[in-house]
């Protein structure tokens, strides 16, 4: 499967952007010039959680067990640009079935484990995938059986049972001659988007490397450094921020999944980690408790990344002044977002919490890879009009190598601008003195940012509307400190119908399979829900009412 046309393959190739590589291919480098060093680490519950073995893992035996994957997915009926879908945890053996589809040109698409038969059913419906590759348990969930459940039709492949069996005495099957392109894609992770409904995201080898040299660039990351990861390895957090850098340099990569905060502080301290990225309130957890900072030794770690949501200064001041560790900035999207901040960059930390420099413009005092290889252009979102003066909102613009193509069964209509920028619908300022910088200000659109997870409000708004409980029925976003955004369910009762609670609305989602981190953790009970003069919902008003309803009386 290939996205990018011949042309844009011809033009990122000659200015240097893109190469020849593929992700297996930096695994096979690692594996034989440091065969013995440690690839992969997973944390030490896991076991507990998923009924698999804890592993740690050298170069040399990552590329013997995902060889034997990749083998086994082969005889399984799976062949080059065949579709996968993966809905593991932060396990080795996720890091091991990336490399195996990759040594196959077999497209993974990688789902979150908190997914239910609801966001199976839909997604799976769009990628129609040949098979999925999962767990028979992890902790109280039954992801195999509830995969065949929501996909018939679609082989299920358990772990530890159909594939990676240590009892198995099949023969492996042989692989075929490697026939991967760097511009196949690699990858279909799943976003929001801009415009309300989950859509796939293809993206090549090529963009990920793309993706990763920004990554680095913001000089976190170091050859043969251990890196902590406890972001799912199913998104640009987990994928741009760990998996991709762990393979281009040679590093450790220390596995943890879901956030377990005492473990993930041991982790820190006995696997000698060097990088980690973390939640912003985990951050400010550590930096308002200084004793609980002190109680560890984290002297072999060197920067922290934090992003979704504006970090606060005093959390930055705190990590640099006392603790002597720097903070990185970071704000990217599956689509290929790349931007960050730093000390070099923004040495202040009230820049730096909350602006981004502005790569690719002329006359920045910026410069390296990132700076000549990213363009980037604020525009008014309905005229189109390139807005160049600060403190004026517009949407965030961005293209160059690391972008993609365009959504999976999408015609593209409004995902670019003429000259072929991708139109984030992220809006930002022109700001700082002098204004180098961009500050995220809001979103074009409606989507819900829950702690980095986008949920599109237009999907429960669907569900919620089957209620026969229900004459009206919307979800909105109300701000919270901890996550950033949170749901609240605005309702209006059905006829001679008592008003529900919301225990009786999470009831109703939950029995349609949906995910828990998409509940409402609000409710309003109104007369009706404001509407525009052609009965649009104004989602606007009712964020406004559920703001309002969390305040102090």
């Amino acid at each position: 499967m290939r996205t990018s046309s011949a042309e844009r393959i011809r033009e990122m190739t000659d200015k240097g952007y893109w190469g020849t590589e593929r992700l297996h291919d930096y695994l096979r480098h690692w594996a034989d010039t440091t065969p013995d060093a440690m690839a992969v680490i997973d944390q030490v519950n896991k076991e507990e959680l998923s009924g698999l073995p804890a592993r740690r893992i050298t170069f040399a035996e990552l590329e013997q067990l995902s060889e034997q994957l990749a083998a086994e997915l082969l005889a399984a009926g799976l062949n080059r640009g065949d579709r996968l879908m993966v809905q593991l945890p932060n396990i080795s053996e996720l890091v091991m079935c990336y490399h195996a589809c990759s040594k196959l040109g077999v497209v993974i698409s990688p789902l979150p484990v908190q997914y239910g038969k609801h966001e199976l059913g839909e997604l799976g419906a769009v990628l129609q995938a040949k098979a999925i590759l999962t767990l028979a348990q992890f902790r109280d969930q039954a992801l195999a059986a509830q995969a065949a459940e929501a996909l018939p039709g679609v082989k299920v492949l358990t772990l530890g049972v159909d594939v990676l069996n240590p009892d198995s005495t099949a023969e492996p099957t042989a692989l075929p001659a490697d026939q991967v392109d760097a511009n196949d894609v690699l990858t279909i992770c799943w976003t929001s988007g801009t415009t309300g409904t989950p859509k796939g995201v293809p993206r090549s080898h090529n963009m990920w490397f793309a993706i990763c040299r920004n990554t680095m660039a913001a000089g976190s990351y170091v050859e043969g450094e251990i890196l902590l990861a406890p972001f799912p390895l199913i998104n640009m957090a987990g994928l741009s921020g760990f998996l991709i850098p762990a393979a281009v340099l040679g590093a450790t990569l220390v596995l943890h999944h879901p956030m377990d905060v005492p473990l993930y502080l041991q982790q820190l301290q006995e696997e000698k980690i060097n990088f980690t990225i973390a939640p912003p309130a985990l951050l400010n957890k550590l930096a308002q408790q200084k004793a609980m900072w002190s109680q560890f030794d984290f002297s072999a770690l060197r920067a922290v990344g934090s992003g979704s949501v504006p970090l606060s200064p005093a959390m930055i001041e705190v990590f640099e002044q006392d603790y002597g560790k720097q903070i990185i900035n970071f704000y990217g999207s599956n689509e290929g977002i790349a931007l960050f901040s730093t000390p070099e960059s923004a040495p202040d930390a009230e820049y730096r919490a909350k602006m981004f420099p502005r790569l690719g413009i002329a006359g920045m005092p910026w410069s390296g890879y990132s700076q000549s290889s990213n363009i980037t252009r604020v525009i008014d979102p309905e005229s189109g009009e390139e807005i160049t003066e600060a403190n004026v909102p517009g949407e965030l613009c961005i293209g160059g190598p690391a972008v993609f193509d365009g959504y999976l069964e999408h015609d593209g209509e409004g995902l670019f601008t003429a000259d072929g920028l991708f139109r984030t619908g992220d809006l930002v300022e022109i700001c700082g003195e002098p204004p180098n910088y961009y500050r995220i200000v809001g979103r074009c659109k409606d989507i819900i940012n829950r702690g980095g997870m986008k949920i599109s409000p237009t999907e429960l708004d669907t569900l919620l509307e089957g209620s026969p409980d229900l004459a009206e029925a919307a979800v909105c976003a109300y701000p919270d400190d901890m996550l950033g955004e949170k749901i609240c369910a605005c309702v209006v009762p059905a006829p001679d119908q008592p008003a529900p609670t919301l225990a009786a609305i999470c009831d109703w989602l939950q029995a349609r399979g949906l995910a828990k981190f998409k509940l409402p953790e609000r409710l309003l009970v109104l007369d009706a829900l404001p509407r525009n003069p052609v009965g649009k919902v104004v989602r606007s008003e009712l964020q406004a009412l559920a703001t309002r309803a969390g305040e102090p009386s």
